[in-house]
């Protein structure tokens, strides 16, 4: 510690002041807490200067809490728009071919919009910031075009529908079994006779009694074994339409050719008759004398996600059951 002096006149002298114990140790701590105070200033100067203020450290955090719920918006809207795209296929491919209604354009079903940007406010964030803004702005934009246009074409085939009800009642529209597939239509490997044939149907998981289920109004056309098939009943649907169901155990009481059959009617029990693996359905749609794919005949009673998954399992096996 430094000293210090005081003048005393009496003594006409300079006498130096002297300190106890405890004045010298409340000096030194009286020193470093200004020492601290200075230094602890100084840092929290410099500290606000490079991560700012607690409000502007609070704004920083929820606009990346922002930033990261739009991202997770980006994927909610991506997984809608594939659900769009899926319904606006099985409008066009489906219900309006089935119905004769002329289907619409891609350019139609866009229903694009020119002009000005109508974004360019959010040219004022940051480049990532403003890209997944706009993006997600216009995405929402289009589909909700996309889903007013659709609004208007499912009115449409409503109306047309209400013209053709003995059509849509007759179509095969619906699963013939509660079972799972198995496997799809096509180019499939047959699991007995070991070569690649045109697999023309769907096989369902059908334990052998599963009760099968008419697809469609129609008449029973023919009841009986017939090749590698074994039991197999087909439904004449009229209008161009048959559907056959093989490898059945059993018929339903009454199913015989020449009787009148409904959508939903018990006509048949699944089995293992004829040339198979295991006991399954076998279910085919035959369109003016040529096989199609069932799976495009099963809208009345699939959702878009239960489709996809038929869709995938279908596609993705190389063997039949048959």
């Amino acid at each position: 510690m430094e000293n210090y002096f005081y003048y005393d006149e009496k003594e006409c002298q300079f006498i130096p002041v002297t300190y106890g114990p405890a004045e010298r140790v409340i000096y030194t701590l009286s020193l470093w807490v200004l020492v601290g105070t200075v230094i602890t200033t100084i840092s929290l100067s410099l500290l606000s200067f490079s991560a700012g203020s607690p409000s502007e450290i609070a704004l920083k955090a929820e606009n990346k809490a922002l930033y990261n719920q739009l991202h997770e918006t980006k994927k909610s809207i991506e997984y809608l728009d594939q659900q769009m795209a899926m319904i606006t296929s099985m409008d066009n491919d489906l219900y309006r071919t089935m119905l004769g209604i002329e289907p619409i354009s891609d350019d139609e079903r866009q229903a694009g919009v020119g002009g000005a940007d109508i974004h360019a406010r959010f040219d004022a964030y940051s480049e990532p910031s403003s890209d997944l803004l706009r993006w997600t702005a216009s995405s929402l934009e289009s589909m909700e075009r996309r889903i007013n246009i659709q609004k208007l074409s499912f009115e449409e085939i409503k109306a047309h529908y209400n013209e053709n009800k003995e059509l849509m009642s007759n179509i095969p529209a619906i699963r013939p079994v509660s079972g799972i597939i198995l496997s799809g239509y096509g180019m499939r490997r047959h699991p007995v006779l070991g070569y690649k044939r045109m697999h023309e149907g769907v096989d369902f998981r059908a334990r052998v009694g599963t009760p099968v289920y008419a697809t469609g109004d129609g008449v029973v056309k023919s009841a009986r074994r017939w090749r590698t098939y074994g039991l197999l009943l087909v439904i004449d649907h009229g209008h161009g339409y048959e559907t056959r169901y093989a490898h059945l155990s059993s018929l339903a009481d009454g199913i015989r050719p020449g009787v009148k059959v409904e959508r939903g009617q018990i006509v048949a029990r699944s089995g293992n008759s004829g040339v198979t693996s295991g006991p399954h359905l076998h279910y085919e749609v035959v369109k003016n004398g040529d096989p199609v794919d069932p799976l495009n005949y099963m809208f009345a009673d699939l959702s878009p996600d239960e489709y996809l998954e038929y869709r995938r399992i279908a596609d993705s096996n190389p063997m039949s059951m048959d």
